[in-house]
């Protein structure tokens, strides 16, 4: 039976290993055995659960042990080819299931009731911010308890099982509640599904005392999703091709900027078609790094308004026509609402909608389709890339320091620039490591995320470690300030239980520099912790663990040299200590503006 399985597995996997791709013709043939006439003693919910999930792509899940789960959990790590990775907390657990979504595609997690879910939440709306499947998983309460006037621990006290769900109804596209077993099998299925086709998070709710009853209808073995393909209205995708191709071919210097909608529109092979064809240089806003290849030879950096990558901006917004794929403006990625650009000057392609200027508009049309369709149809016109070849200067340089002068944070990056390759990926956390890293010239290979929407500070411990979990044959390097460091500090400790060999820089500036830059007060100062001696606390001697104090460009050189070479097995933790006024020149300039967005005052009634 379980070889049986496998084989049916295999078949509707996408040959990459990630999940996105459905199976071809939107079919899968199954074996037609019948079901057995008595109920097989592991035809249970736990079972069905784990193994849809393993046949989605997922290989580990994320979990906080509750009263109201643990039976849930003995089901999940029974099943071969699922392991448990037991967090700290369930905020990191939601984190880390949010890492590992952006790299394989999907991800788990599973906690207790209530006091576990509220814990979660944030997690999870940043998951949904992102649009980011993840399935988050809740042990409920037992069946007996529904609609009786009981009050359950774990709750706030009143006979009413709702709030959590209530909760969730805001952040996850799909909530099932499973109390009872005639259809659970359906509700499973259903949200499972729809957070595959939604790409975003989904809440699942599982009565503690239902996932070891057998139970008829999970006698088969799980049917292998197939997702049925969607496709682009035909009439709406040519009139919409046409329509572009137009206004397009009509503009004298016209450019293309990828946006992080690409991701869930699956559509960056089709957007590299695109930039072949149309010979538009190419920009990339600052949330969809990582998603457009910077080794391609028109690419001309972020586009991020007054802090983009020099010259960037000048081409974009000196041209008649640009052309927005899966934008998303909101005021971080418009540096407060500054951007330079007219709409009449722009066509915006969503994933399932293309926008051209002031209009028309053309729903029912697949980012990826239009983008393939388009690449067929525009004219090559390289002249906006000629005037960037123009006016171009090659980046400088920082000053040399002394190597053993206090450490500055723009000597720290171009060290860690040298780092980069195929084999690595980069997780930035909210604060300056976004300008920092966004600077940062990515490897063909080389992975990149960051949290740009939500930018929940403390994101990057848990993510760094469900993308790292996610990616065992990369290298993640993370880079995380200090004030973030200490909401999520915990699962450094998960980090070395998994055996993971990320490198950490914690760069040490005493205090929350992002929201410095924005308002000071006294607030945005915080209390010194010895990192380096945290992480060894947890260490504790158990795994590998190595950890680096540095204060100048030396002992970093040194530290570095150490965590590649002599170390590359461990999970390097080096503790960066820098001014705390070094930031980077584009936090400056994008704090000043943020904090004037924020400081408008009300309008006149």
């Amino acid at each position: 039976m379980d070889s049986a399985i496998g084989s049916q597995l295999q078949t509707c996997k996408p040959s990459n290993g990630m999940l996105g791709n459905p199976a071809q013709n939107g079919a899968t043939i199954l074996d037609s055995n019948a079901p057995p006439s008595v109920v097989a003693a592991d035809a249970t919910l736990g079972r069905h659960l784990a193994r849809r999930l393993v046949e989605i792509g997922v290989k580990d899940v994320f979990s906080v042990p509750g009263d109201f789960n643990l039976t849930l959990l003995d089901h999940l790590i029974a099943e071969p080819g699922l392991k448990n990775i037991g967090c700290c907390n369930e905020l990191n657990a939601g984190y880390a299931a949010d890492g590992y979504a952006r790299s394989r595609g999907v991800g788990a997690c599973v906690v207790t009731f209530t006091v576990g879910g509220l814990s979660i939440i944030n997690a999870i709306a940043g998951a949904y911010s992102e649009n980011l499947p993840v399935i988050c998983i809740v042990g409920g309460p037992n069946t007996n308890d529904y609609g009786t006037n009981r009050i359950l621990h774990h709750t706030i006290g009143l006979p009413d099982f709702s709030q959590e769900l209530r909760c969730f109804q805001t952040v996850t596209c799909y909530q099932a509640v499973v109390n009872n077993l005639e259809d659970a099998h359906e509700q499973i299925d259903r949200a499972i599904s729809t957070s595959l086709k939604e790409s975003k998070p989904v809440y699942i709710s599982i009565s503690c005392n239902l996932p070891a009853i057998p139970h008829p209808t999970f006698t088969r073995e799980p049917i292998p999703f197939s997702l049925s393909p969607r496709s682009s209205n035909k009439m709406g995708l040519e009139a919409a091709v046409e329509a572009a191709t137009t206004f397009l071919n009509k503009a004298v210097k016209p450019v293309i900027i990828g946006g992080p909608k690409l991701r869930v529109a699956k559509a960056c092979e089709a957007f590299v078609e695109l930039a072949d064809a149309c010979g538009y240089p190419i920009g990339v806003m600052p949330s969809a790094k990582g998603l457009v290849p910077e080794h391609h030879s028109r690419f001309i950096g972020t586009y991020w308004g007054a802090v983009s990558t020099s010259f960037c901006a000048e081409i974009v917004e000196s041209a008649d026509a640009y052309l927005f794929v899966g934008p998303i403006f909101n005021d971080y990625s418009s540096v407060g609402y500054s951007l330079l650009l007219k709409k009449e000057k722009a066509i915006v392609v969503q994933p399932d909608r293309v926008v051209i200027a002031n209009g028309p508009a053309f729903g029912c049309v697949l980012m990826k389709d239009f983008l393939q369709a388009l690449a067929k149809k525009v004219n090559r016109n390289p002249t906006a890339f000629e005037n960037y070849q123009r006016i171009f200067i090659p980046d400088g340089v920082p000053t040399k320091s002394d190597p053993k002068e206090p450490l500055r944070v723009n000597i720290m990056f171009q060290h860690v620039q040298k780092m980069l390759s195929s084999s690595t990926a980069v997780i930035a956390e909210t604060g300056d490591s976004w300008f920092n890293c966004q600077k940062l010239k990515l490897p063909e290979g080389c992975g990149y995320e960051f949290q740009m929407q939500y930018g929940s500070i403390g994101w990057s411990v848990g993510a760094t470690l469900g993308y790292a979990q996610s990616v065992p044959d990369k290298r993640v390097i993370s880079c995380i300030g200090d004030g973030s460091f200490q909401v999520t500090a915990q699962d450094v400790s998960t980090m070395l239980r998994c055996e993971q060999k990320s490198i950490i820089f914690l760069i040490n500036n005493g205090g929350y520099t992002i929201e410095v830059e924005i308002h000071d007060g006294p607030y945005n100062v915080i209390k010194n912790w010895d990192y380096t001696g945290l992480v060894e606390a947890i260490h504790n001697g158990e795994g590998n663990c190595w950890t680096k104090k540095v204060r100048n460009e030396g002992e970093l050189i040194e530290a570095i040299g150490t965590a590649t070479g002599e170390k590359k097995d461990c999970l390097c933790f080096i503790e960066v200590i820098v001014h705390k006024d070094d930031t980077s020149k584009e936090l400056l300039e994008w704090g000043s503006r943020v904090c004037a967005a924020n400081s408008r005052p009300p309008n006149p009634q």
